[in-house]
């Protein structure tokens, strides 16, 4: 065996040895519990008031405030969030603390817990087919296109979702209920906003954020067929940002060094690249466990501000540990912006419908 792809095992078996394996059941609800939710879920739970839909309508995408998230869009449903955490167990609750950093910036706890068993992570070891078929059941019950945060692994299988529902490697897609955790016997949806029957393929994502996917992961024999094809986004996404840090020995192709590490448009998906600030072999599990940053006020002041850069670097001068505060913020910036667009375009199509266009 040649050195360095013994090195390559060895790291890899020692990290899956420290850690444990990363697959949580994915429990299902019980049938009574499961028929209610879904006689509930979704466009027939809430309603805004001509009052706030007009604050919606008014807000810039482009420039969310904090005032605008505590004020406008408080109460508002949000666009579900599929997390994907990685192959070790460690890095499930790290994940977990990214949501409770999201829901404390402001986002609906609710949208990122799935409903059946209040998971709020998915395993890189879920098939992608069952994450794309969530997708379209999460679109059709609340009319919003979801977002999907992937974490090491679960970079690889944002992606293979993306290139599912863009048609790339296969024809039909199966809806997959999450409250029952098994797939629905058909391959359409109806479409919440203009009532018309859509396959599943073709169906598209608001937004993906990928942080560290790549380096000796790809020695993983359930990553071998994205070898060629990780860094391809095809058009199944609006908008998509790929993280990547230096020094990352697990999700750095090269160290995480150079263009290697680039994601880049097959079509016309917005994608963005993101050089994280160098850190370490811990790094790579640690950047989303940020829920520390909520009793921070120079961070939150800092996150709230945020300006997207291809190349962050947060100011020395904020106090205490503020290790994946750019990955952060970055994510927020644009979860706030499809939060907006999202409700804007459901808003606009509901009235379409109320007047019959």
């Amino acid at each position: 065996m040649k050195p360095a792809i013994f090195f390559t095992m060895a790291a890899l078996g020692a990290v899956l040895m420290l850690g444990g394996c990363g697959k949580i059941d994915l429990v299902p609800a019980e049938t009574a519990r499961a028929v209610q939710i879904e006689s509930t879920h979704g466009l027939r739970s809430w309603s805004l008031s001509g009052a706030q839909e007009s604050r919606i309508l008014a807000l810039n995408p482009e420039h969310v405030t904090d005032a605008d998230v505590r004020g406008a869009l408080a109460g508002a449903p949000a666009p579900h969030i599929i997390n994907i955490h990685g192959g070790i167990a460690t890095v499930i609750k790290r994940l977990e603390s990214f949501t409770r950093f999201l829901n404390g910036l402001g986002y609906p706890e609710q949208a990122m817990r799935h409903p059946g068993n209040s998971n709020h992570t998915i395993s890189c070891y879920e098939d992608a087919e069952m994450i794309a078929g969530v997708v379209a059941w999460y679109y059709e019950r609340e009319g919003m296109r979801p977002m999907i945060i992937g974490h090491s692994q679960g970079s690889f299988q944002a992606v293979k979702a993306l290139q599912l529902l863009a048609g790339q490697t296969a024809d039909h897609l199966t809806v997959w209920n999450p409250l029952r955790w098994r797939p629905e016997e058909r391959t359409e949806i109806t479409d919440p906003l203009t009532g018309k029957k859509h396959p599943v393929v073709g169906l598209k994502v608001s937004y993906v954020a990928a942080l560290g996917g790549g380096g000796i992961t790809r020695a993983l024999p359930n990553q071998w067929d994205m070898m060629f094809s990780l860094r391809s986004v095809p058009d199944a996404v609006e908008e998509f940002t790929g993280f990547h840090l230096g020094l990352d020995v697990l999700g750095g192709d090269y160290l995480g060094w150079g263009s290697s590490n680039h994601y880049h448009a097959t079509g016309s998906a917005r994608v963005r690249n993101v050089k994280l600030p160098t850190g370490g072999f811990l790094t790579h599990g640690k950047t989303p466990d940020l829920d520390r940053m909520l009793s921070n006020p120079q961070a939150l002041a800092w996150i709230n501000g945020y300006a997207p850069s291809t190349n962050p670097v947060a100011p020395k001068d904020i106090p205490g540990n503020t290790e994946g505060i750019e990955f952060g913020a970055d994510v927020w910036k644009s979860v706030k912006r499809h939060w907006v667009i999202e409700l804007q375009r459901l808003i606009r199509a509901r009235h379409g419908q109320r007047h019959g266009d």
